[in-house]
């Protein structure tokens, strides 16, 4: 496919995809009253911030602590359709017991008991990189090999998700300015033209739906625990996971890291499908 920006894999990519902001909160943040009374008294901590103003708390301690998944009304974040695949999911692969979820009038809450481990994106493994591509490679293919495919009734294939962009685009709803650096030049009519033809499938598989680096956990020894933030999870080509897993080195560790993350996973790369993927990705909710 002629025209392709950033050369065959993008693997020039810098930190910082969009231009939203995804982390640990630099600062304070409020507690929506819903997380409060959730809380009832027990210790509050803001351990992530999403770039549509989505927070989660960790609440409590020992045996009596929680995670809190919070998103203003207005995010488009979809917390009942993530707590459908986490209830789905978990007899087949690691990922979050739901506790409890609501709604009101200021956003939405998803309530869960916690997993073994760590972030790979905690301070010690960003310290260790090598390790924690080699975790997040290893549980990206294990979360793959485990989810049945043909019995899961949730999809993330790329037709969809093009048609999906292309009513946004009709809308008005895309923008360039958040995409990746490398993306921004071609303008929305040039981003949807390349990805109408989608690549052959490689292999389907049940895709975590956002497999960057902060969403596999890694206990103390540097192995895979399991999956937070399965709000995409479906049916789709491994190499939707694969492309941003691998982007996502980048953007935690420093560039170098991709070859390492898809040995680890068992896989040659595919500069074909990682940079169709990717593109799709940016052009995403």
């Amino acid at each position: 496919m002629d025209g392709w920006p950033g050369g065959p894999a993008q693997t020039d990519a810098v930190a910082g995809s969009t231009a939203g902001f995804s982390g640990v909160p630099a600062g304070p943040a409020q507690v929506p009253s819903a997380v409060a009374t959730v809380a009832a008294g027990r210790a509050v901590t803001a351990v992530w911030e999403t770039d549509v103003g989505g927070l989660t708390f960790e609440v409590g301690a020992g045996a009596d602590r929680c995670f809190v998944k919070w998103v203003p009304a207005s995010s488009g974040v979809d917390l009942e359709a993530e707590a459908a695949r986490l209830a789905w999911a978990r007899p087949f692969t690691p990922v979050p017991e739901v506790l409890a979820a609501g709604a009101d009038a200021a956003g939405a809450w998803m309530v869960t008991a916690p997993l073994p481990g760590r972030c790979a994106v905690a301070e010690r493994w960003v310290a260790e990189p090598g390790a924690a591509v080699r975790a997040i490679g290893e549980g990206l293919r294990a979360m793959h090999d485990s989810l049945p495919a043909g019995a899961s009734p949730f999809s993330w294939m790329a037709g969809e998700r093009l048609a999906d962009a292309r009513r946004r685009a009709a809308d008005g709803l895309l923008h360039p300015g958040r995409w990746d650096e490398a993306h921004r030049p071609l303008g929305v009519e040039r981003a949807l033209a390349l990805l109408a033809e989608v690549p052959a499938v490689d292999r389907l598989v049940v895709c975590h739906g956002d497999s960057c680096g902060p969403n596999t956990l890694l206990t103390d020894d540097g192995h895979w625990s399991g999956h937070v933030d399965l709000g995409s999870l479906g049916v789709a080509d491994r190499w939707s996971d694969l492309a941003v897993a691998t982007w996502s080195t980048q953007w935690n560790y420093g560039p170098g890291w991709e070859d390492a993350l898809l040995d680890a996973y068992g896989v040659s790369p595919d500069p074909g499908r990682t940079r169709y993927y990717r593109l799709l990705w940016d052009l995403g909710p």
